[in-house]
């Protein structure tokens, strides 16, 4: 974006069109106890090359998935994204496009999202999908919200431990404001018991959240938790891995009333955490409950198939309180990406990638695990991310590791104290047999360094205590 300077003439023209003397004036019904009563602490200005280099600087503290053989997870995953992928994304017709609400001008847009609700309704086993959220976080938030529309006299929201912890923020920040009781339910097994469910669970409960595979990577018992909350008249939300499915049942198979999804994983890369995309998926009979875009499918008077946005009106969007929800763009290049993804891979492709994210984590858990010091910390079934415990220090011991080249993974006790000597890491389809038994060997030696007494070095404990307080 262009800079434009806003000369001391340009100011005092645009001051007087406006009726004003003095940006004093202009500022002047606000409040006094409103107004900052501290001078700004602003550094002094830069040069335009004195600012350049200092955000080069600043850039190059960044350390990218690429630099290092990654096993990072907790949403965000090193897939293979095919060429196809960004020469379809890349045409400017899709790159460039603007926002479809205007249907005469966007019929290539409107039918790509189209195309992607009918890709994530097969994926799912659910019968409708809107045509993308935000990310995976916000999904989850709207998919209460949605269940809170579906049911407004129950206020309860059950939320399994499990469920992403960031995730679980962002749902905190969306209903603050509203009359509504979250309660999270401990998974000391690394899954939500049903039998925790059953107790938790009453006639004020709105709805059920976990999420499968969870945040550890465990697999929940997701049929007998549809169950309990059918029983008692709640709906069941489910946060699903979309390559998962590639293997797993589908969210409409064993009882999801909402699932939704980061879609992340479907073509697009990890970008230092975005923009993602959120994939939101319900029964037919909840639809016009449901927030965000929906595409639909018909034909023009002359006949011919073309498509439009319906059951909303753009201005629903606007509507504050009242609107579905406050969605009023989407990401739409990164469902395009999505599209092309699952169209590119079919349903076999899907079942391999899902098959080989499934046997490589299971031999990296394998060997790793060989290692003195170090378990797994659930006896669970998991599908490509898994939590290990340690006899050590765990921020050191992964800055250790990325220094040897490997993104070994996230530190679980950034958000669970008790698992603050435990991490987790995820196994995608890309990681060869090679780059695991790299890991391998290089926590080893890590392992070996610290049980020896040979301390960390003052630069590495420096780059640690930064990462943990910025």
């Amino acid at each position: 974006m262009s800079y434009v300077l806003n000369t001391l003439e340009d100011q005092r023209a645009m001051l007087a069109a406006i009726g004003v003397s003095s940006i004093e004036e202009l500022f002047s019904k606000i409040p006094p106890s409103l107004l900052l009563k501290r001078p700004l602490q602003v550094p002094p200005a830069l040069s335009e090359i004195e600012l350049t280099a200092q955000l080069y600087q600043l850039a190059r503290r960044n350390r990218s998935a690429g630099e290092a053989v990654c096993f990072l997870g907790g949403g965000a995953y090193d897939h293979f994204i095919p060429a196809v992928v960004d020469a379809v994304a890349g045409r400017s017709e899709f790159y460039t496009a603007y926002t479809p609400y205007q249907a005469e001008a966007s019929q290539g847009s409107l039918q790509a999202f189209f195309e992607f609700q009918t890709l994530i309704c097969q994926l799912t086993g659910l019968d409708v999908a809107n045509a993308s959220l935000y990310e995976g976080g916000s999904a989850v938030a709207e998919s209460v919200l949605m269940a809170r529309s579906i049911q407004p006299k129950r206020h309860k929201v059950l939320v399994a431990a499990s469920v992403h912890p960031e995730y679980r923020q962002t749902l905190a920040t969306y209903t603050a404001n509203l009359d509504l009781h979250i309660q999270t339910l401990p998974v000391p097994g690394g899954f939500l018991d049903p039998g925790e469910l059953k107790k938790a669970i009453d006639g004020q409960t709105l709805c059920v959240l976990v999420q499968h595979p969870n945040f550890f990577g465990c697999l929940e018992e997701p049929e007998a938790l549809a169950n309990i909350a059918h029983q008692a008249g709640a709906l069941f939300l489910v946060s699903f891995d979309p390559i998962s499915l590639g293997l797993l049942k589908r969210p409409g198979q064993y009882g999801a009333d909402i699932a939704v999804a980061e879609g992340q994983c479907l073509g697009n890369p990890m970008s230092y955490g975005g923009p993602y995309l959120g994939l939101l998926a319900c029964r037919a009979e909840y639809v016009r409950k449901m927030p965000g875009r929906l595409v639909g499918q018909t034909v023009d008077r002359r006949g011919r198939r073309c498509w439009v946005l319906t059951l909303q009106t753009r201005e629903q969007h606007i509507r504050r309180e009242k609107a579905t929800s406050n969605i009023c763009t989407n990401q739409g290049l990164m469902a395009l990406r999505a599209t092309v993804f699952l169209a590119a891979l079919g349903p076999q492709g899907l079942r391999d990638t899902a098959d080989l994210c499934t046997r490589k984590a299971h031999y990296a858990a394998e060997r790793l695990t060989q290692l003195p010091g170090v378990r797994l910390r659930f006896d669970r079934p998991f599908f490509k991310e898994f939590a290990l415990h340690v006899d050590q220090a765990v921020p050191p011991l992964l800055a250790g590791l990325l220094d040897k080249g490997y993104h070994a993974g996230l530190h679980l006790g950034r958000w669970y104290p008790e698992l603050e000597n435990c991490f987790s890491v995820a196994v995608t389809e890309k990681r060869t047999c090679m780059e695991i038994d790299g890991l391998v060997s290089a926590l080893a030696s890590q392992c070996a360094g610290v049980c020896n007494g040979v301390p960390a070095s003052q630069a590495l404990n420096e780059r640690v205590e930064q990462d943990i307080h910025g």
